[in-house]
This record gives C-alpha cells, structure tokens and sequence, in this order.
C-alpha cells in the first residue's frame, strides 16, 4: 500500500495509490467515520497525524477502500494524479542516521567497517519533497549524494528485542542523506561534530511515498539505485547492510525511545560521488519508487 502526502486545491491531504487510480484519503476516511461510525471525525491531512492517530495500518485503510467500493464512490474521491507532493513526515521528530552501514561504503571513505551502530542527526527543516531542489550553499565544497532506505517508525518502541521489530514499523520510504563531504572531512581532522555537513536545508529528500511495511519481508531485502543525469553512481541491496532493520530498531530503542513518525536511515552503500548545480538526481528502491531532485547552486 503506497501512501503519499500531497497538496490538492490549496489543501494538504493524504493520497494512497491503488490500481485505479490516486485517491483522497483524507476525505475518504472523514466520509467513512461520518457514515461508519455515526460521528464526524478529525481531518487527518498528513501520514505523520495518521501515525499519531494509530491509523496508520493496513487494515485500517483497506477499511475505508473497501467502503468506498461497496457504496461505488470512487468518482467522488479519485484525484488526478498532477497533484503536487509533499514530503512525507516533514513533522517528524527525530531522523536518525547511520553512518558506514555498508561495508563497502566505508571502505571507500577509508575506514573499517563499524562493530556498532554509528548514529547521527539530521534536522526536519533538511526534508524536501520530490521535486524539490537540493540547494548547494556557498563554500559548502564538495557535496555528494547518499540513497538510503528510511523506516517509519508506527508506534512507541523502547527496548525492543529483535524478534518484536517489525511490530514497530509502519512503512518505508526513500532518503537522500546529502552531505557536505568536504566539511565533513573538515570537521573530523579537527575532532568537530559533522552536524553541519549533514543538515544544511534541502539536504534531505524524503519520498516520494511510504509504502507499509506489510509489502515487504523482513528484514526487507530491497535494490537500491542512484542515478545523476541518467548515470548509474549508487546500485546495491539493502540486504548488504552490516546492521538490519531489526538489528537496528534493537539497538537504537535500548537507548533511545522511538515515537510515532521517527524515521530511521539506514545508511548508504558505496558509489558516493560529488553534485553540481544543474544536475538531477534520481534515487529509486525497488518497491517504493523513485525520489527525484534538481540541483542547484544557493543565490
């Protein structure tokens, strides 16, 4: 089930992508606990209010597609699909990353392969929606592309073994961890944070859509491409990854409580290379779709 935030006439909403089409969930989920549960309910215009909410679930919205279909309403919810995106969960709380979680990764930028996790931040005012541009800042240096498959967090996980993991996943989006490598470097040799190199605004591509987790197995074994102006750079399967999706969700939660609409990255795999304004990004998982993103240079 593909779910995106969108902005239709001026209003944001929530889409879900079905064989027949894109349709408006928000209205549709409003009619049907109008009419299914004698009561209006609260609009809910982003898929981070519908984790709060704990609707987030496949049974939930096949609840209300199947109402749709039994009372033969499509026409009154199907929206064209030229409708603008949104990134999805820009209200997030946390966006925790991984750092070096592919081998190969970190052997291309000169270090061992991590014995645990390395965590870092990035800032929700990174998120853009595809489509949106990756802006350059300047005397950023060089910059460079990172695809990532992100987890959505769907409900509140703290010390979560293993085995539990999945229970706390609501879906699965694509991330662009864009980062400003020679900061970066920069602030390693001085013994700084790498903060900034990470979280400059637009260096977060989120999208284009959160697919639930039921779609996939678990851990989820998903083909991974980057493309820049049509030519491969990034190509890899997130089964490579040293610490999985559960591995992951364990650790972090033994630490760190995990709430509704956290995300996750998962890090990214080798092929890392520098963007230059003018250039289009483009960062399919296989499954999920494809974030697409000029670049362009700061005013």
């Amino acid at each position: 089930m593909r779910l995106c935030d969108l902005t239709y006439r001026k209003r944001p909403i929530i889409g879900v992508r079905i064989e027949k089409g894109m349709v408006n969930f928000t209205e549709a989920l409003h009619t049907y606990y109008f009419v299914k549960k004698n009561r209006l309910s609260f609009r809910i215009e982003s898929l981070f209010e519908l984790v709060q909410r704990e609707l987030f679930e496949r049974q939930t919205i096949l609840h209300v597609l199947d109402f749709l279909e039994s009372h033969d309403l499509w026409q009154n919810y199907l929206i064209p699909e030229e409708v603008q995106m949104r990134a999805p969960f820009r209200q997030t709380g946390k966006i925790i990353c991984l750092g070096r979680n592919y081998a190969a990764h970190a052997q291309e930028t000169g270090n061992a392969p991590p014995k645990e996790p390395i965590l870092f931040v990035k800032t929700r005012s990174t998120l853009i929606a595809s489509g949106e541009a990756i802006v350059i800042p300047r005397d950023a240096g060089r910059v460079d592309h990172e695809i990532e498959l992100a987890v959505v967090i769907g409900k509140k996980a703290k010390s979560v073994t293993r085995a539990q993991a999945l229970a706390y996943v609501a879906g699965y989006t694509i991330f662009n961890d864009v980062t400003a490598r020679s900061l970066q470097k920069q602030d390693i040799e001085t013994k700084k944070p790498w903060y900034r190199s990470k979280n400059f605004d637009t260096f977060g591509p989120i999208g284009p859509c959160v697919v639930t987790a039921d779609e996939f197995g678990f851990p989820p074994e998903l083909e991974l491409e980057l493309r820049v102006n049509g030519e491969v750079r990034q190509h890899a399967n997130t089964r490579d990854m040293i610490f999985d999706v559960p591995t992951l969700i364990e650790t972090i939660s033994h630490w760190i409580t995990l709430e509704p609409g956290d995300i996750i990255s998962t890090g990214t795999p080798e092929g890392i290379s520098e963007l230059h304004p003018g250039d289009r990004v483009e960062a399919e998982i296989k499954g999920i779709g494809i974030l697409e993103n000029p670049v362009q240079a700061a005013e």
